[in-house]
């Protein structure tokens, strides 16, 4: 783990830890067990970000469910969002019916969940919700409900646990804000 801990030497501070991150994740897959009973839910991975929580979760849902992944974006290298977003891959299935819960890292401006939530209820979905491990109300520019959410964060621009600046601290093991030095941001 020595490259990891060369990674955290970009960071301003650690907001949770990967302990703090389990203990949410298994909260939030029983708030989820509870709420879906009966029911099989489609869960649906936004890639990459979401993939590290993703995993982590389903495995905490005691009920059987099915997975899909899509890849959409509105950030590209940067650390703020265009406002465009682009689907990059769709789902492999038919969603007509199914209770969908879509799986994000984290809900920023709120443009992306915005579109993807009218998409995916114009394909006949019986139920949309949108389970998210980092909220930041601060920024959102549309309304939007999130359902799910283990933590409220900052203004912050955060990495680890799935989240990266330009592909790279997506394995690191906690979510810490990163240096500002390091995007070109204000110290």
């Amino acid at each position: 783990m020595e490259a990891n801990r060369a990674m955290y030497q970009d960071l301003e501070s650690i907001l949770y830890t990967k302990e703090q991150l389990a203990e949410a994740v298994k909260k939030l897959g029983e708030t989820i067990t509870r709420d879906y009973q009966g029911k099989k839910p489609l869960m649906v991975c936004i890639l990459k970000g979401a993939s590290v929580f993703f995993c982590d979760l389903i495995r905490e849902i005691d009920l059987p469910l099915e997975i899909d992944f899509m890849v959409v974006s509105s950030y590209g290298a940067s650390t703020k969002s265009s406002g465009e977003v682009k689907m990059v891959k769709d789902l492999d299935r038919s969603i007509l019916g199914r209770d969908v819960i879509v799986v994000e890292d984290i809900v920023d401006s709120g443009m992306t969940l915005s579109f993807l939530k009218r998409t995916l209820l114009n394909r006949g979905a019986a139920s949309l919700r949108i389970a998210t491990l980092l909220d930041k109300p601060a920024r959102r520019r549309v309304e939007l409900e999130v359902d799910y959410s283990c933590f409220d964060i900052p203004d912050a621009f955060v990495v680890g646990y799935g989240l990266d600046y330009n592909e790279t601290y997506r394995n690191l093991p906690d979510i810490g804000v990163l240096a500002p030095r390091i995007y070109g941001g204000e110290e």
